[in-house]
């Protein structure tokens, strides 16, 4: 695809997605200043610490700018903090957090790091074709609450017991989708295409 696409460059696993989105053909670029946000077509927020990230937008001036890309329609894809930044709520989050807003859910921060902690299982993720998708968990929220709009793409299976069984861990709102596990840490490049795919629709039109 011609389109740029970015990955947000101030924390977590950014080489990680940046290679994921190069093995589907993208041209993948970091992102860390408002000039370089103005150059993609779709971002990728990746995991990390949700408040840190929050406040290392601010610091490198692209709250703003990111939010008023996202109102206009930018697809975005977050996962773990990026998922957690992306929801228009965050329980157990800092009062001081900046939420973009973007997706309207209600998160639960560090929600499997109360429970089980790290752990990895098979999901299936609607749009995503050829089996399960191997999800890796690194203290990871999940979706307290979803508002009209909202598609649910994964819940966590029956067979994961206690209080995370059934909980929704991946969504999509219009051009904008978010994982609660980290799709970067496996090799495989499913969710990153599905992105991709969102963003040729959106350069499209």
């Amino acid at each position: 695809m011609s389109a740029p696409v970015g990955v947000l460059a101030l924390q977590g696993n950014v080489p990680e997605h940046l290679d994921a989105l190069r093995a589907c053909g993208a041209d993948a670029r970091p992102v860390r200043r408002p000039s370089e946000l103005a150059e993609v077509a779709g971002l990728v927020l990746p995991g990390g610490e949700s408040t840190t990230l929050s406040k290392l937008l601010e610091a490198f001036e692209l709250l703003e700018p990111l939010r008023e890309r996202l109102r206009a329609g930018m697809p975005a894809f977050g996962s773990c903090a990026g998922m957690i930044l992306l929801a228009r709520e965050a329980v157990d989050a800092r009062p001081d957090q900046h939420q973009l807003g973007a997706l309207d859910i209600t998160v639960r921060r560090n929600a499997f790091g109360r429970q089980v902690q790290s752990f990895e299982t098979d999901l299936a993720v609607t749009g995503i074709h050829g089996g399960p998708v191997r999800a890796v968990f690194i203290r990871a929220p999940w979706v307290e609450s979803t508002g009209r709009g909202v598609e649910v793409l994964a819940r966590v299976p029956g067979s994961v017991r206690g209080e995370a069984s059934g909980k929704v861990v991946a969504v999509r709102q219009g051009p904008v989708m978010a994982t609660a596990f980290h799709p970067e840490q496996t090799g495989d490049a499913r969710l990153h295409d599905l992105f991709l795919r969102q963003v040729r629709d959106r350069v499209s039109t």
